[in-house]
């Protein structure tokens, strides 16, 4: 479904954990896109509470939130910020949506059209990106378990399964930006 040309509109980026969604939220941030991570609001919380960010504390966090939230607990969190910023803005990005319950809340609650966009990577290349990355490296195993948790206890594979568009990020990072680049002027999604 192409978003509306005129008034406010948001994107959300969903994949598995190096699949490439951070690179594409920087990248639209770069091009003047607003751009919320709904994971920011588990490091938030770790660091209110004084813990050291790490995967086993943003865990406890993130499943904390959901339990006194419910699945749709990011969105819930998130949404005041993301009203005030379709306020403010034509297009606004979304980076990390997890759970089928986040995606129907802000389809309901919103108030502007939302795009699904997939990152979707091979399963091997998105574990050597992890156990790469400078911040909260991940080892194969660790992945993995995230992946598992991911899945089983976040709903993840339902955003995921709903996207409107699915951007193949097998390649170089420049490779996957010029394809969500071509994506969003097909659409006419515009900061």
């Amino acid at each position: 479904m192409a978003p509306e040309k005129y008034g406010p509109q948001a994107l959300a980026l969903v994949g598995m954990p190096g699949a490439g969604k951070t690179v594409c939220a920087e990248h639209l941030r770069g091009r003047g896109y607003f751009t919320l991570r709904f994971g920011a609001v588990v490091v938030n919380e770790v660091k209110r509470r004084g813990w050291e960010v790490n995967p086993a504390n943003e865990r406890i966090a993130r499943e904390e939130l959901r339990a006194r939230h419910g699945m749709a607990a990011m969105a819930i969190i998130s949404l005041p910020k993301l009203r005030e910023a379709l306020s403010r803005h034509r297009g606004i990005i979304i980076d990390g949506l997890y759970s089928l319950s986040e995606y129907k809340l802000l389809m309901d609650e919103l108030g502007a059209p939302l795009t699904l966009v997939a990152i979707a990577a091979p399963r091997q290349r998105r574990y050597q990106r992890l156990s790469a990355r400078p911040v909260r490296p991940l080892t194969p195993l660790e992945a993995r378990e995230r992946d598992l948790r991911e899945i089983e206890k976040l709903e993840k594979g339902g955003p995921i399964a709903m996207a409107d568009y699915t951007l193949i990020n097998d390649g170089a990072p420049a490779e996957l930006l010029q394809k969500l680049n071509a994506l969003l002027d097909s659409i006419g999604f515009a900061p």
